[in-house]
């Protein structure tokens, strides 16, 4: 019998897994989408991450109440300890991640002529603090959590790369049912 995660983990893996798949792709299109198109995908964007964030923080919750089906017995003790080292890098990168994103916007120089919308539907809050910086500190503020949200993604890439290949080997070269654990 496999031994699976609880439905709402199982959900909220998926549905973040998704947003961030969609978020890392869409700064790729921001050129090509043309001008008139970039800010919707930006909005988009900024709308996904928040998104993201608000689940990451109930799954993260979830985690810490919630314990998870052990490992299966064959798993040698240095891919016990890489398994669990990598979720807790996912998790550190999920939140990171539109963290950094929220701050490098609210210190945008446009940021208060531009309100924030979350998928159109309501003004999302920017980082008061932030904005209420002087210009120079916020511009300074604005380039380096662009640049730290950027390699973020850049090291989240690198790590769903690792989680996703650590599944499909333990599926597919060890027999275990590893999907089946995550899957609905």
């Amino acid at each position: 019998m496999v031994k699976k995660y609880t439905g709402i983990a199982i959900a909220l893996h998926w549905i973040i897994a998704v947003g961030i798949v969609v978020n890392l792709l869409l700064p790729n299109i921001w050129e090509a989408a043309g001008d008139e198109n970039v800010r919707p995908l930006i909005n988009l964007h900024k709308s996904i991450g928040v998104t993201v964030l608000g689940l990451a923080v109930m799954r993260l919750l979830w985690r810490l109440t919630h314990r998870p089906p052990a490992l299966p017995a064959s798993y040698k003790p240095w891919e016990v300890t890489a398994s669990h080292a990598a979720h807790w890098a996912l998790y550190a990168l999920i939140l990171a991640i539109p963290l950094t994103g929220w701050i490098m916007d609210s210190a945008w120089k446009d940021a208060a002529a531009n309100p924030m919308q979350w998928f159109g539907l309501f003004e999302w809050p920017r980082i008061g603090p932030v904005m209420g910086l002087d210009e120079a500190t916020k511009k300074g503020v604005h380039d380096s959590f662009g640049e730290a949200h950027e390699i973020l993604g850049y090291a989240m890439w690198a790590l769903w790369a690792l989680h996703v290949g650590a599944a499909l080997k333990h599926q597919f070269m060890d027999g275990e049912k590893e999907l089946q654990r995550m899957l609905p």
